[in-house]
């Protein structure tokens, strides 16, 4: 089915890639119902203001102020909300084709992200074929004795899961950060935080694909 998914796609993709695709005709492109906060030509007129090395932030439609932060051919950083972040990412394929990653992000107030999938047309893709979300568990640490009453303690405090992932200007990856414990009151933080791990997980970008991190 993977193979399949993946056939159609580059079938379907062949007109797009005949012409140049970059970040910023991408997101001025990209449908108004992707972000909300942002037309079409407010949007052109924040890449015009980033390009010609002027501050980049304008009023959005929430009654509030967008600023993009970012912007190089493959990747955009954008401050869409005073609580909310989008990033934007070309991941390459064969045939020189691409897709694009966008993970936006919001604090209510501890970070929280939500990754989508779409083709340089903007047509979403399933995004089950492209990347594995990571449950809660892979943040635990290895040697973490699960059968203490500590542990069974500790975790029977995070009731909810709460992941921020970045993607990178530099490189294809993508990292997760788990920060449950900041939704936690201090004294359930300290009796949480020792069971994790403290670096981010970051997953690769390979053969169409964001590789699962180990």
């Amino acid at each position: 089915m993977k193979y399949l998914f993946w056939f159609l796609f580059y079938v379907s993709a062949l007109p797009a890639a005949v012409k140049a695709q970059d970040m910023a005709s991408l997101f001025i492109r990209m449908p108004n119902e992707c972000i909300l906060q942002l037309e079409d030509a407010w949007r052109k007129d924040l890449v015009e203001l980033y390009r010609a090395g002027k501050p980049a932030t304008l009023d959005n439609t929430m009654k509030g102020r967008s600023t993009l932060v970012q912007l190089t051919p493959d990747y955009l950083f954008l401050q869409s909300s005073e609580r909310s972040v989008v990033e934007m990412k070309l991941l390459p394929l064969i045939n020189h084709t691409n897709i694009i990653c966008v993970v936006t992000t919001v604090s209510a107030p501890v970070a929280d992200s939500r990754v989508a999938f779409y083709t340089t047309d903007w047509n979403r893709l399933d995004a089950s074929d492209i990347w594995t979300p990571l449950p809660a568990d892979r943040f635990i640490k290895e040697a973490a004795d699960r059968q203490s009453e500590a542990f069974l303690d500790a975790l029977s405090r995070m009731d909810m899961d709460l992941i921020r992932y970045r993607l990178h200007a530099e490189d294809a990856t993508m990292t997760a950060e788990y920060l449950t414990p900041e939704y936690l009151s201090e004294e359930d933080r300290g009796k949480v935080t020792p069971w994790l791990k403290a670096e981010a997980l970051v997953y690769q970008w390979k053969t169409g694909r964001f590789e699962t991190p180990y």
